[in-house]
């Protein structure tokens, strides 16, 4: 049977607790703001649900428009949470 022992863990490396705070609560911010953006896009289909059949341009309903610029929304929101997390160690503003 092969030998499965992958030799000891590596050491636990020094908690940041300011930095894990800041990266939680960034991301908590980014999600309520999505979340607002995604609620108002469920409102409007229950309520609204002929305004989703309107073609603005290039022969796209918004039902269409909105629900790409969702999915373009939450990558967005994905890079920003990527670009402003602190690193453990490092002190960016």
């Amino acid at each position: 049977m092969v030998d499965i022992n992958h030799g000891d863990p590596p050491a636990d490396e020094a908690r940041d607790v300011v930095g894990e705070r800041f990266n939680a609560r960034l991301g908590l911010v980014l999600f309520a703001a999505y979340l607002v953006v995604y609620g108002a896009y469920v409102l409007v289909n229950a309520f609204w649900p002929a305004l989703m059949d309107k073609v603005p341009f290039a022969g796209l309903n918004v039902a269409i428009i909105s629900g790409l610029g969702l999915i373009v929304g939450a990558f967005v929101l994905a890079l920003v949470y990527m670009r402003l997390c602190r690193s453990p160690g490092k002190d960016r503003p």
